[in-house]
């Protein structure tokens, strides 16, 4: 919009227009400065240059010379000024001030010595000559059902908006025309999850009988306490997937102490009392072996064997403990990533459990499922994730929630403390020894940084027991370590050998500590929401009233205080993933790399939920007409969705 001299606003972006009345140097002590006055016959403005390339500024800013200035206005009592503005010197025959002047324009990210005015012309003139040659291959039933505009005119609509058009809609990705290029991308990450999750379905499994089910009524005798309602839905999912012919591959949600073990337990039990064997695999040696203490005795109780095996088990050990596999007397197998070697052979196994299912990669929960019998699949995760960012990433699989905390586990109290109140943190760490119960202290760091003001585990950890808590035993560990002393220090800690243990976030997943009753996380505004909730979980295993102590810095930002507070008011773990992803996003929030989320290039899975909702919605109703793509009007479909996730996506099955 271009606005008269006399009508100009102080401190705001504005344009004028109008006639170079002078062009001089004016010098300020030994700074020389150019003073451009422009005339638009209501006022005048001076445009001020500090530095640039003066003789090329001067040669083009003549009298007489009709230009446009765009910049940030200022005024004092005797003129109106502009520092450094963006111009155009007009020219009758030049069309290029179309693009820039009289309308909506785009405001494209810069590089030095390539402006808005030339970025402007380049993208103007590629949209002409070449935007028809793209094409989409979205159905047209498609566009009809959702109105999306066309492909040609949302790219010209992106770049250069017709001037009845609102800029606010451009600006916040909310035009007619973002909406469809945002439903581009979506429909065909969600088209490929598609075809990746039907070609699963396809794929024959076995049909588990559920019926008369004589060990899983004596497993749960076994347990001291009844169901949740929640737990109960959980295990009728699963098991309605068990008994179809096509192979199961679902997700299992559920928040720390929540009992997806017992979960898992009982479609293993289903699958033995079937005459197959189940593995379970488990990131780290020291959750495996937590699975093996929990699940080895309910196992025997109702006759059934299982073993573990740990890439740390001696040639012996793991020689007889493969033979126990090889030949069947093993029912139930629970492992590390030792599972998936080569000289791993079942005898016939026929479920599969990954634990954490987000420390292993898809290949990896491919090559356990693939040394079974068409194994069916279930993935477990404590850490929890919001509903739209599971329908993204899981989205090859079923999901199903456990969203209801056992009866009597009590939750943990959680304070937010500045680091003045030191002292009195020490002071609650050494009332819950005295008590004989543990703590954790945990840092962001292993070690001391030149670069960061934080503090770090090993350091802290000889403070901590030479000049603290000199009575009492402190053990360290951290990712550094090899993985038998790691091992060593969660034993000695486990069997209460050990009253403190300093730690970083290496204790995140999984760990039960029975007597933990204080967990302590230094410079706490460090972490994600998320991270700080698994932390957290670490302590209140059991009936022992427990407490998480947040220790930030006073330096901390705005985010990091919204963070921390949203913390201390809830225990829930779906709420603090949904804060967490609007606060940080996807990409931050799942680490993009692990989580083989792909990088939008415009659509946001918070911002755009609804039209992300919409084109899953209708791939996996595309897909489930046709699986593989094969009619002839789907072709060129097929064609792009494996240019576009060649190598991404399992799509072997099309491609």
């Amino acid at each position: 919009e271009i606005k008269k001299i006399n009508r100009l606003e102080a401190d705001k972006k504005q344009t004028i227009m109008g006639i170079v009345v002078s062009a001089e140097y004016k010098y300020y002590g030994r700074r020389r400065i150019l003073e451009v006055a422009v005339s638009d016959n209501t006022a005048i403005i001076t445009a001020k240059w500090f530095k640039g390339r003066m003789s090329y500024l001067t040669g083009i800013f003549k009298k007489g010379t009709k230009v446009i200035f765009t910049g940030n206005v200022t005024s004092n009592y005797l003129q109106k000024i502009m520092i450094h503005p963006d111009y155009e010197i007009m020219d009758e025959n030049d069309s290029d001030n179309l693009l820039n002047f009289r309308r909506i324009v785009p405001v494209y990210s810069e590089t030095e010595g390539l402006h808005q005015k030339y970025i402007r012309k380049i993208a103007f003139h590629a949209l002409e000559n070449y935007a028809r040659y793209v094409v989409s291959p979205l159905p047209a039933d498609i566009c009809r059902k959702r109105l999306l505009p066309g492909i040609h005119e949302a790219l010209l609509s992106v770049h250069f908006p017709e001037n009845d058009k609102n800029p606010d809609e451009y600006n916040s990705i909310r035009s007619e025309a973002h909406r469809r290029l945002i439903y581009d991308e979506f429909f065909f990450f969600q088209l490929g999850m598609a075809v990746k999750k039907t070609g699963r379905i396809l794929d024959r499994g076995i049909a588990f009988s559920i019926g008369k089910n004589s060990l899983l009524s004596q497993y749960y005798k076994l347990l001291p306490f009844t169901l949740t309602i929640a737990q109960k839905r959980v295990i009728a999912e699963i098991q309605n997937d068990m008994a179809k012919t096509t192979a199961m591959n679902r997700l299992l949600q559920g928040d720390v102490g929540s009992g997806k073990t017992i979960v898992a337990m009982s479609a293993m039990v289903t699958a033995c009392n079937n005459g197959y064997q189940a593995a379970l695999m488990a990131p780290t040696e020291i959750l495996a072996k937590q699975h093996y203490r929990n699940i080895s005795g309910w196992a025997q109780a109702i006759g059934l064997k299982a073993v573990l095996l740990t890439g740390a088990m001696n040639t012996a050990e793991k020689k007889e403990t493969l033979n126990l596999i090889n030949t069947g007397n093993a029912d139930i197998i629970i492992g590390t990533h030792a599972l998936i070697q080569e000289d791993v052979n079942f005898h016939k196994l026929g479920f599969v459990v990954v634990d954490e299912q987000h420390r292993f990669g898809v290949l990896q929960r491919a090559v356990l499922r693939n040394k079974g019998i068409n194994a069916d699949v279930l993935v477990m995760t404590a850490t929890p994730i919001p509903r739209t960012l599971s329908l993204t990433v899981y989205g090859d699989l079923d999901v199903s929630v456990i969203d209801e905390m056992p009866p009597g586990k009590l939750p943990v109290s959680t304070l937010v403390m500045a680091e003045n109140r030191r002292d009195k943190v020490y002071q609650m760490i050494a009332a819950e020894l005295e008590k004989g119960n543990q703590a954790f202290i945990v840092y962001p760091l292993v070690e001391q940084s030149e670069t960061l003001d934080l503090k770090d585990a090993t350091n802290m950890a000889e403070h901590l027991q030479n000049d603290v808590f000199p009575d009492y035993k402190l053990g360290l560990i951290h990712g550094r370590m090899k993985d038998k002393e790691k091992e060593s220090v969660m034993n000695d800690f486990q069997e209460n050998k050990i009253n403190i243990l300093v730690a970083t976030t290496v204790i995140e997943v999984g760990i039960d500590i029975p007597r933990a009753s204080l967990m302590v996380i230094e410079h706490a505004e460090r972490f994600g929401l998320s991270q700080l909730h698994q932390l957290r979980g670490r302590v209140g295993r059991r009936e022992i009233p427990s407490t998480c102590i947040l220790l930030a810095d006073y330096a901390r930002s705005d985010i990091s205080r919204r963070r921390l507070k949203v913390m201390e008011k809830t225990g829930d773990g779906f709420l603090l993933a949904e804060e967490d992803l609007a606060i940080r996003g996807p990409g931050d929030f799942l680490g993009t790399r692990q989580s083989g989320l792909p990088d939008f290039r415009i659509a946001s899975i918070i911002r755009d939920a609804r039209i992300l909702n919409e084109a899953r919605e209708d791939a996996f109703s595309l897909v489930a007409a046709d699986p593989l793509l094969e009619r002839p009007e789907h072709l060129l479909l097929r064609e792009t969705l494996i240019w576009k996730w060649q190598g991404k996506l399992d799509l072997a099955r099309i491609g």
